[in-house]
């Protein structure tokens, strides 16, 4: 396979609600997509990075010029380019992992359209489809938060995940486990708190929760193995997992006892997959996190959580949860879950027009390259 032309297309799509959580609020998405054109067909990625440094350091700019002058070339200079073969080509580019995740993945949908494989064959899948949860942000008042809730319930989902922050986090979760008392929940305090707060998050073990997600900043290792030690409940790490060497090192240390996976935190789905199976030799269960992607970034995920290790509902949901338009074919809820694709690669196509119709940026690199 010889790629011929790499575009960076770059889209803002406006979400169905705002996104609230501690770091900011989102009501559009800034969406960086990675096409890739070879001699056998095309592939399509999506680099999950935020249009800011909230949610770690990579945010969308400072990805478009990395895969711009760097990422882009190293990989269109490789004689056999595979998607096995981007990681190893982008390893001197420190960091940015969201950027070579997307460029990873168009080469690897490129790559599997031509020989008739899809994404969750390649990986490993089981399943044809996966259990999925709805995460909800931070809602102008607890009334509203229920709310909420209640209609995520009443569209089939079986567990929801809820942000809480400092300030945010006893009273809106008594009032939710209040109005639906066996609701499977989980939290996620995107590192919100810091290691002094521990007595407020100790406190949340009375809501009977799956886990707590990422109480402290990413490097705080020892204070969530204190925390952790304290609590009843299981501590989730994200934000402080970037790779296999990442998640054992905190495993070791006692950090947690259950690992989320990112795409594009990671580096890769190549990556994610290397950090399920490290898991389950463990016996650690792992569970897929969503970023906000469309129908692209999408399928990768549904297709990493048909992964047997994936023992936790995925936080994927359907399409209309984020998209009044989404530029694929929308993934539907069927019970509370969805189902994988079973096409060629990503096993969904990009819509073009719609891609026009919401303004979307074209940037061919194959200029700058050849």
């Amino acid at each position: 396979m010889r790629i011929e032309q790499v575009e960076l297309v770059r889209v803002a799509m406006p979400l169905v609600r705002p996104f609230r959580t501690s770091f900011g609020v989102q009501e559009t998405r800034d969406v960086l997509l990675v096409h890739v054109v070879t001699d056998m067909g095309d592939g399509w990625g999506e680099c999950a990075s935020h249009a800011e440094p909230f949610y770690n350091e990579e945010f969308t700019e400072s990805a478009v010029m990395v895969l711009r002058r760097w990422l882009v070339p190293a990989v269109m200079a490789l004689s056999d380019p595979t998607g096995d073969a981007v990681a190893g080509a982008c390893k001197q580019v420190k960091g940015y992992r969201a950027a070579k995740a997307g460029l990873e993945m168009a080469v690897l949908d490129a790559e599997l359209r031509a020989i008739g494989r899809s994404f969750a064959e390649h990986l490993g899948g089981t399943r044809t489809a996966i259990d999925v949860g709805v995460s909800v942000g931070i809602t102008p008042t607890i009334d509203e938060l229920v709310e909420q809730v209640r209609g995520y319930v009443s569209d089939g989902y079986r567990r929801v995940k809820l942000k809480v922050m400092p300030g945010w986090d006893a009273e809106p979760l008594r009032a939710v486990r209040s109005a639906f008392p066996d609701l499977p929940l989980q939290v996620d305090a995107n590192a919100g708190y810091e290691p002094a707060d521990v007595g407020t998050v100790a406190a949340l073990d009375e809501f009977d929760l799956l886990m707590i997600e990422q109480p402290y900043p990413p490097d705080e290792l020892q204070a969530h193995a204190a925390l952790a030690a304290r609590m009843h409940t299981p501590i989730c790490l994200d934000e402080s997992i970037l790779s296999v060497g990442h998640a054992m090192t905190a495993l070791d240390a006692g950090a947690c006892s259950i690992v989320n996976i990112k795409v594009g935190r990671v580096g890769g789905v190549l990556e994610s997959v290397r950090i399920h199976d490290a898991c389950r030799e463990r016996g650690v269960p792992v569970w897929c996190g969503g970023m906000l992607e469309t129908g692209v970034g999408r399928a990768a995920n549904v297709a990493l959580a048909s992964l047997p290790g994936f023992t936790f509902a995925a936080d994927i949901s359907a399409s209309d949860r984020y998209w009044r338009r989404d530029i694929t074919e929308p993934f539907q809820l069927v019970g509370s879950t969805i189902a994988v694709p079973g096409g060629p690669g990503l096993g969904v196509t990009v819509d073009l027009s719609t891609l026009n119709d919401l303004g979307a940026t074209f940037e061919t690199q194959v200029d700058l390259l050849r």
